[in-house]
């Protein structure tokens, strides 16, 4: 798929890992908006890349679909969805406090919250941009739109108290290849991105002491992940029309101990 000229919808995009793949994308010559509830960085990424930011709450259907309207009005259907928005939380399933002996669980709706976001929030996106491709025509190749999610190397191997957010990246990564066969005979690909320990706005709150011993963990090459590295794949995902319901592992090869 020829990148310039299209148009794309990046959820998450106002900061980290969807930030660096706007960027990457508009100096492909790609119309990008932007999906966040940040707006003072979402306005300014926007403006600094030409393109249109969108207050987006993907847990909000009437939300996602004033987004995708806006972003349609101001750069057209869009070809191409990267899917960056998501969050975590670190509370075991069951525990007792060292001190009072206390027992208690995981809450579920701090549980719920993060399935909301992160799995149902990217189905929603991808099931009303999906529906949006598919009233363009065709592309040469037969190619209507392509797809990225973010899932996490926590879906393979979630550490302690990640049982809702690797359930919920686990979701991403077992529903890529059946909406990749749902969409294949509309020239639609999805592919989903697994990232380890990367140097975004949340893991970058961390004392420095924290971040060189998490990096010092990664087999090769011995750092946090650069967001631009994250681009270049989902660009790559993108562009590479035989790139289609795939998982892959971002993270220097990298297997998380349980913490």
């Amino acid at each position: 798929m020829e990148l310039a000229g299209l148009s794309a919808v990046i959820t998450g995009g106002a900061s980290g890992l969807g930030a660096a793949t706007a960027r990457k994308l508009a100096a492909e010559g790609v119309k990008v908006a932007l999906f966040d509830l940040n707006a003072d960085l979402g306005e300014a990424l926007a403006k600094e890349l030409g393109g249109v930011f969108c207050s987006v709450n993907v847990t909000d259907e009437a939300s996602v679909d004033a987004g995708f309207a806006k972003a349609r009005e101001a750069i057209g259907q869009e070809r191409i969805l990267v899917n960056c928005a998501g969050t975590g939380n670190a509370i075991k399933t069951a525990s007792r406090d060292r001190k009072t002996g206390e027992i208690r669980h995981f809450p579920l709706a701090d549980f719920d919250r993060i399935i909301q976001i992160n799995l149902v929030g990217t189905f929603r996106c991808i099931a009303k941009s999906a529906a949006g491709m598919l009233a363009l025509d065709p592309l040469d190749g037969g190619e209507r739109g392509a797809i990225v999610n973010t899932a996490s190397a926590a879906a393979e191997d979630g550490q302690i108290g990640q049982a809702a957010y690797s359930a919920s990246k686990g979701g991403v990564v077992g529903m890529t290849l059946p909406i990749a066969r749902d969409l294949s005979s509309e020239g639609i690909r999805v592919n989903t991105i697994l990232p380890g320990l990367f140097a975004t706005p949340l893991m970058q709150a961390a004392p420095q002491p924290v971040l060189d011993a998490l990096g010092a963990q990664v087999p090769f090459p011995k750092r946090l992940g650069i967001p631009e590295e994250y681009a270049s794949l989902a660009a790559e995902m993108i562009r590479n029309p035989y790139f289609n319901g795939e998982d892959v592992r971002l993270d220097g090869a990298i297997r998380m101990a349980p913490k």
